[in-house]
């Protein structure tokens, strides 16, 4: 029965996935510095989508539609400043490999497969990190757009904070070692509904 609240609440019965319980991660490699203290400045994210593009193809007057191929739109983070600027740093360093400000030519240890990393951002259960709901792993990214911080006399009792935007191939579910082990809460609530409609 489509207004029986007691089968709703039977199909939520993890309470719904909270958006403020996620980690972002990304790997350093040996070109880039290392960014491991993001995962404590990155207060904002999204869980990435893909588009499947459509062929159109007439027919006597109609239009036969047809999958097409995948495209992954940019993925972006925002991120808190600290007060030495550590991870904003690292960011500028990174874009600065691949292209430098006043040389306008890329660091020759900086190759097109040792500038990209792999990053990462968990969706956590709410009994604690070490419950992850989904992982989603990017792979070959790298930042394509560094945004500014406004300064503002006025701009009281707040901290400074940015954006990064990312290019990537694409994305994998679980991780590039794991692409699966992350879809057992998902099968259990998918047969609790599938029970219920029944």
């Amino acid at each position: 029965m489509a207004f029986n609240i007691t089968d709703f609440r039977t199909a939520m019965h993890y309470d719904g996935q909270r958006p403020n319980l996620f980690q972002v991660t990304i790997t350093p490699n040996a070109t880039v510095a290392d960014l491991t203290s993001l995962k404590w400045f990155c207060k904002g994210t999204s869980i990435p989508g893909a588009t499947i593009g459509t062929v159109v193809v007439p027919y006597f007057g109609r239009e036969v539609k047809l999958a097409g191929n995948r495209t992954f739109p940019e993925w972006t983070v925002t991120v808190i400043n600290d007060e030495n600027f550590a991870i904003r740093s690292q960011f500028e360093a990174w874009m600065d490999q691949i292209n430098d400000h006043s040389a306008n030519k890329r660091s020759a240890g900086a190759s097109s497969g040792s500038y990209v990393k792999k990053a990462q951002v968990e969706q956590f259960s709410k009994t604690g990190a070490g419950n992850v709901s989904a992982k989603y792993e990017f792979v070959n990214i790298f930042p394509t757009d560094l945004s500014e911080i406004t300064l503002d006399w006025g701009d009281n009792d707040t901290v400074e904070e940015y954006t990064v935007t990312f290019a990537y191939d694409y994305w994998i579910r679980g991780s590039l070692n794991q692409t699966a082990g992350y879809g057992n809460q998902a099968k259990e609530i998918a047969t609790k509904i599938g029970s219920i409609s029944s």
